[in-house]
């Protein structure tokens, strides 16, 4: 008679579904980890173009023409007066920090912002608001009015003169004026 041998080689089918069970969680798992860590990474480039993007882009726009002011009639233009407003989706701009520099092909300089309420204050060296600025509030918004700024560089312009304006805003990218001085000046002038 043959012997029947008790061993427990070979795996029952309740053991095959327990370890490919156990496969599965740890494969479910692992792709929960990927995933997650995929996730992160979409997020945090998606954060980082937003934010090249706002840097990277001005707020701000030209509203109207770009004048020339001669107030003497010495056939110089000593200011330039512009009016600002923000494009469409811009950022609101703080005024008060605001930097403008002004260059020819022969002067650069930084002007800086006198007292931007009070509208008789700007001199030869400096900008100011002249129009659209609050009595406390110097920050220009989708829904405010626009800012007319009157820049005055320290070297009056003369016929036919290149000359580059940037205002630079705290946050964004600057914003440049390129203009020349028409080939006759008036008391006030049209610039291009």
């Amino acid at each position: 008679m043959k012997q029947i041998l008790s061993t427990e080689e070979g795996f029952t089918g309740l053991e095959a579904a327990i370890v490919l069970i156990a496969f599965v969680v740890v494969a479910a798992v692992f792709s929960y980890v990927v995933l997650s860590a995929g996730f992160f990474a979409t997020q945090e480039s998606q954060e980082a173009v937003y934010t090249s993007v706002k840097m990277a882009s001005s707020s701000l726009e030209v509203i109207g023409d770009v004048y020339g002011l001669d107030s003497d009639d010495d056939n110089d233009i000593e200011a330039i007066r512009f009016t600002l407003g923000l494009s469409a989706g811009g950022t609101p701009v703080d005024f008060s920090t605001v930097q403008m520099v002004f260059a020819t092909s022969s002067v650069i300089e930084i002007i800086p912002g006198t007292d931007p309420l009070n509208a008789a204050a700007a001199s030869a060296g400096e900008w100011n608001i002249t129009d659209g600025a609050s009595d406390t509030d110097l920050l220009l918004e989708g829904g405010e009015d626009k800012f007319t700024i009157i820049a005055m560089p320290t070297t009056a312009l003369g016929t036919n003169v290149q000359f580059n304006l940037e205002i630079h805003p705290s946050t964004g990218a600057a914003f440049g004026l390129k203009k020349t001085t028409p080939s006759k000046i008036d008391r006030v002038n049209l610039i291009y």
